[in-house]
């Protein structure tokens, strides 16, 4: 083959391969695979088509919504419609009539629930579960409760609940799941049914356990001067103990500490041996020996040992060893 003809060969295929490229090049187009010469997104030498190089494909938003389940799509958009067990979806929430009743809440589904007997439900906070004694809780608005399981001395299975006897004031039972214990409260006070404690009789307010019928004593008329500074008086069956006459009319019983009585000119508690009216007060009950500790206690002694020292590593540095300097021999034969 001559040059010529071999040059008209590379010829032809050229055209042939220009003529391919162009159409493949429409085909693409076509298809809205590649943009014009103002498309961002450029293929060419040096820049290889990669994933992060092509357009984003055109998504149809139909498709896409079906792609989530139609039950948690209803969930998502569906607000939550308060119920009188569930004011909330979640938590605990007290019963609108019955105090020891309350609803556990889940997702908007109630469960009913009972405190113990004798006990009701604390409602301060929704994301606790707690049942509280009923002198904690106000219950005035709910105040329907179970039907009672008494056992004996407990009208409930638990609580503090007072003496089943009238005119027993300074006693009641504390009662857990059923079993009682009698607790006696200090002299002067008597139980309170509202509190759960121990109180001053004219506070309490309770019929037949009130100053005058607990006390056998009544504070002396005495002139408003007097009356405020609350007046003291000594107790006429007790050299121990006194009274204090709030405002001068309503009496409190308080008592002094053991080995002292109440010296009524003095208007306060002193050793008994100062008092004469009650000098003997303590005699069938403690010794000249214990009545002298009582008054002259020993000082405690305390020794505290000091924990032995450990010596560790010390921080200082090594002073180095001074070396003294050596004569000649020579010198000290000299």
């Amino acid at each position: 083959m001559s040059a010529n003809e071999m040059a008209l060969v590379k010829i032809c295929i050229f055209a042939l391969a220009l003529a391919v490229g162009l159409t493949a090049t429409k085909a693409q187009e076509s298809r809205g695979g590649f943009r014009g010469s103002n498309s961002q997104f450029r293929v060419g030498p040096g820049h290889p088509p990669s994933q992060r190089h092509l357009p984003p494909r055109n998504r149809d938003p139909v498709q896409e919504a079906s792609v989530v389940p139609k039950s948690k799509q209803t969930a998502a958009e569906k607000e939550y419609e308060p119920t009188e067990e569930c004011p909330e979806p979640n938590g605990f929430y007290p019963d609108s009539k019955q105090c020891d009743k309350y609803y556990a809440c889940l997702d908007g589904v109630p469960t009913e629930r009972l405190c113990a007997d004798g006990m009701v439900f604390n409602d301060y906070s929704p994301i606790e579960e707690k049942c509280d004694l009923p002198y904690n809780i106000d219950c005035m608005k709910r105040s329907k409760l179970q039907t009672p399981q008494p056992s004996l001395h407990c009208p409930r299975k638990n609580g503090y609940f007072g003496h089943e006897k009238p005119g027993i004031c300074d006693k009641f039972y504390f009662c857990v799941d059923g079993q009682f214990n009698m607790i006696t409260c200090p002299a002067g006070l008597v139980f309170n049914p509202k509190t759960g404690i121990c109180g001053w009789p004219d506070q309490v307010g309770v019929t037949g356990c009130k100053s005058e019928d607990v006390f056998d004593f009544e504070c002396p008329k005495v002139n408003e001067s007097i009356a405020v500074t609350h007046p003291r008086y000594a107790d006429p069956n007790d050299c121990q103990f006194f009274y204090v006459c709030v405002n001068g009319d309503l009496p409190r019983r308080n008592g002094c500490k053991l080995g002292q009585v109440f010296d009524e000119e003095k208007e306060t508690c002193d050793w008994a041996r100062k008092v004469p009216d009650c000098a003997d007060w303590y005699k069938d009950r403690l010794t000249d020996k214990e009545l002298d500790e009582l008054e002259n206690p020993k000082p405690k002694t305390t020794t505290t040992k000091r924990p032995p020292r450990v010596r560790g590593q010390s921080r200082r540095k090594p002073q180095p060893k001074r070396v003294e300097p050596e004569h000649d021999k020579e010198e000290e034969e000299e």
